[in-house]
């Protein structure tokens, strides 16, 4: 750009004596240095000080108080109560798993701030109904679908086209979200009662049939909707390899959560149950997931050759086994793929002390890494597949900004008291998406890592809204955080 105001320049001062040419040429750079001015102003993330902070803060509350309720949707046909949807075109009518958890998370935050008694009332049915839209579909397989159209299929029409132990389910975050909305409600939890059996049973499927027994870690079956699509420690591999550490993280939690549920339906036989369950995932986590050579948390692969004995049948002393003097000793191998999923170990609670300081330390502040001018990139752009392309199906998880990783990352810095990091991030965060607001009047799935532009998705809110959670706590008000 800058090449063609100097051209403009060069050419035009050929015909200086054109009084009519030399206008022109006058009034073409004066554009040129103005298209260029702004190319550069809409290509940066707004300088963080403190005056810009508090500008865009103010922004993203105008517009979401504003449309705070867009994501309410009725009951009918496949989804008998009322539910949450994340939001624009693409997601309009359709009950998500962590999507609906976290635009919770957000809609509290919003309740708090601008709410009043009839709207926190009102909002319970559509809270609670998520969470048995979900069971209406569990049973005692403890198969649940990961999301929920209204014209779906019934949960038997929905089986004949599926092998249930062999596919993706509902994320692990579903008592989780019920455990938020709980707690929101001072500790009823009868509502969930009538229920409960079909959540233990899908907490139950996780552990018995998603889970690698050498390990203990649980894996995902394949890369379909797996939330963060290609996550390349996923995305085309095969079956059953992947224990990754954002599902790991997030059953952790989930365990935890049963726990408390449990505990409120004066279940506690069953809460301590969950409890041991937790701990012994915890365990395993830091077991098999932490590398300490790079200082941080990563998936492991599960796809090795099974340790065999020989078979001696009709063969001679001499034979050459292979193998047999020294098997491996090892369940799995790191992924060292430079994954923002790491970061989860801090939000879960699950990293030490000594290892989120080396997280931090090592992963977080690395700009060649994570850290860029719009908070962390999913992806290190180190990594040979790293890729901000725009993409649809599956969604690109291969280095642009999510705000669900911006904030799940602030919210384990917050967990372990690195406190000027997660300012730092909670800044980054409402500077992109105020900036977001003030160009196009709404926000956007996710954004470039360097520059902040939006990638696609016009509309979308969801996990988004979480923004105000993160300017709250930058206040120092109440701060709704996610169970």
């Amino acid at each position: 750009m800058l090449g063609f105001v100097i051209f403009l320049a060069v050419f035009f001062s050929c015909f200086k004596n054109y009084g009519y040419l030399c206008r022109m040429k006058r009034n073409l750079i004066l554009c040129a240095v103005l298209v260029l001015s702004a190319a550069t102003l809409i290509a940066q993330v707004p300088e963080r000080t403190e005056a810009n902070v508090k500008r865009y803060t103010k922004i993203c509350r105008e517009h979401i108080y504003r449309d705070m309720k867009g994501m309410y949707r009725e009951a009918g046909e496949a989804l008998p109560y009322p539910f949450l949807a994340p939001g624009s075109a693409q997601y309009n009518d359709v009950l998500w798993d962590w999507d609906s958890w976290l635009s919770n998370v957000a809609l509290r935050q919003i309740l708090l701030e601008h709410g009043t008694k009839k709207d926190r009332e009102e909002a319970i049915r559509y809270e609670q109904g998520c969470i048995l839209n979900a069971l209406a579909y569990g049973g005692m397989d403890g198969w649940i679908p990961i999301w929920i159209e209204r014209f779906s299929p019934s949960r038997a029409e929905w089986l004949k086209t599926i092998n249930p132990w062999k596919s993706n389910m509902h994320k692990p975050i579903l008592a989780q979200h019920a455990a938020f909305i709980v707690r929101q409600n001072g500790g009823d939890a009868e509502w969930l009662r009538e229920d409960f059996y079909k959540l233990q049973a899908f907490e139950a499927k996780y552990m018995n049939w998603h889970r690698h027994s050498a390990t203990g870690l649980l894996f995902w079956e394949d890369d379909f909707a797996i939330g963060v699509d290609n996550d390349p420690s996923t995305f085309y591999r095969p079956k059953e390899s992947s224990g990754s550490i954002f599902l790991n993280a997030l059953m952790y939690r989930e365990l935890l959560a049963m726990q408390y549920l449990s505990e409120q339906l004066h279940l506690d036989d069953l809460g301590r149950q969950y409890a041991a369950e937790a701990e012994t995932l915890k365990h395993d986590i830091r077991k098999h997931c932490w590398d300490p050579r790079d200082g941080f948390y990563y998936s492991v692969d599960l796809n090795l050759l099974p340790k065999q004995k020989p078979d001696v049948e009709n063969v001679q002393p001499t034979d050459l086994f292979l193998h047999v003097g020294q098997p491996r000793r090892y369940d799995c191998l790191i992924q060292r793929f430079s994954v923002w999923s790491g970061f989860t170990a801090l939000w879960a609670g699950i990293a030490t002390d000594e290892q989120a300081r080396e997280i931090v330390a090592r992963q977080y502040h690395d700009t060649l890494n994570f850290n860029c001018a719009a908070g962390i990139r999913t992806l290190s752009p180190l990594e040979k597949m790293y890729n901000v392309e725009a993409s649809g199906n599956p969604s690109s998880w291969q280095g642009p900004v999510w705000i669900v990783a911006n904030y799940l990352t602030f919210r384990g810095l917050v967990r372990y008291g690195f406190d000027t990091e997660a300012r730092e991030l909670a800044e980054k965060t409402i500077l992109l998406l105020g900036r977001d607001y003030e160009r196009f009047g709404a926000l956007h799935e996710y954004y470039l890592p360097d520059n902040g532009e939006p990638v696609l998705n016009k509309g979308f809110q969801n996990w988004n809204l979480l923004v105000l959670n993160m300017a709250a706590w930058l206040e120092g008000k109440e701060v709704v955080t996610e169970w």
